[in-house]
């Protein structure tokens, strides 16, 4: 999967640089090789801030962050949005293979050396928030503060109904249309999606070669224990991708943990419906002052 230029991706990327342009600070786009291809990397933010990396959720791109990453560089971090590799973007992956869990999680350890950060606090939405607890896990010194946005299979399963809803978008025949029926069900009953960015979502589903989702098991109560950072966790009162009071449950019993529930929320819309209130949360968790 790549975000070469061809006909068919011209309107994914055409979508992807508009909403990019509606960050409200200067964006640097830094492109980054490494064994399994060139990765992108959307920084804002003062060059010598605190590194914040971001993880969007599977099909979102860095663009989703257009509600928060001026924010959290204007509060002083040097903020590091990664395109996912595999994953419709601007990364491209024309190397090896990820080859699973540990293939991912090394392609992270080469994007963070490439770029000269030894350390970062992490902050990952849906399966972002997975790759980040189990970046946290494999590499604890180099991971300050970890946050998780209503994280996928970090803390609770997956409701089965959801699951079927999902599925269709993993099958061939892919289109916009399936796409945005998926993210209207998902998002019903809560704000609406921001239009630009369920279009670019939708258009990455449909113009993207179908790739085989790299991820793992559910860490276990034991692998949990293990955490050594400070962990905030942000869930959405109407996620029907879990139930975020069995999440809330397990995240409280992490070391260090902090937990949030925000109203009027879903899975999908939580870091743009909720950024009034998501934006000086994360900030004040990250404030090395901060002590939970």
């Amino acid at each position: 999967m790549s975000a070469r230029t061809t006909p068919s991706l011209t309107p994914f990327l055409a979508a992807y640089d508009a909403l990019l342009a509606r960050w409200p600070v200067p964006v640097e786009a830094l492109n980054v090789r490494t064994a399994h291809g060139t990765t992108r990397i959307n920084a804002c933010g003062p060059a010598d801030g605190r590194p914040l990396v971001l993880l969007h959720g599977g099909g979102a791109t860095s663009t989703m962050w257009f509600a928060n990453a001026g924010a959290w560089a204007e509060a002083g971090h040097r903020v590091l949005a990664v395109d996912l590799i595999g994953d419709p973007g601007r990364s491209v992956h024309d190397g090896a293979a990820l080859d699973g869990v540990p293939g991912l999680l090394g392609w992270l350890d080469a994007v963070l050396d490439e770029l000269g950060v030894p350390r970062a606090d992490f902050c990952g939405h849906s399966y972002g928030g997975w790759i980040a607890l189990e970046y946290a896990l494999h590499a604890p010194a180099r991971v300050g503060r970890l946050a998780l946005l209503d994280p996928s299979l970090c803390l609770t399963s997956y409701r089965p109904g959801y699951l079927l809803r999902a599925l269709p978008l993993f099958l061939p025949g892919r289109t916009p249309a399936r796409a945005r029926s998926y993210l209207d069900w998902e998002a019903g009953g809560t704000p609406a999606l921001d239009p630009a960015w369920r279009e670019l979502y939708a258009l990455g589903y449909a113009d993207f070669p179908a790739s085989r989702v790299v991820t793992g098991p559910r860490p276990s109560a034991e692998r949990l224990r293990t955490l050594t950072a400070p962990v905030l966790t942000v869930l959405a009162t109407h996620s029907r991708a879990h139930d975020p009071q069995h999440a809330a449950r397990t995240a409280r019993t992490l070391p260090h943990a902090e937990v949030a529930v925000l109203p009027d929320t879903s899975h999908h819309n939580l870091p743009m419906a909720a950024a009034r209130a998501l934006n000086p949360l994360l900030a004040t968790f990250l404030s090395p002052t901060h002590h939970p």
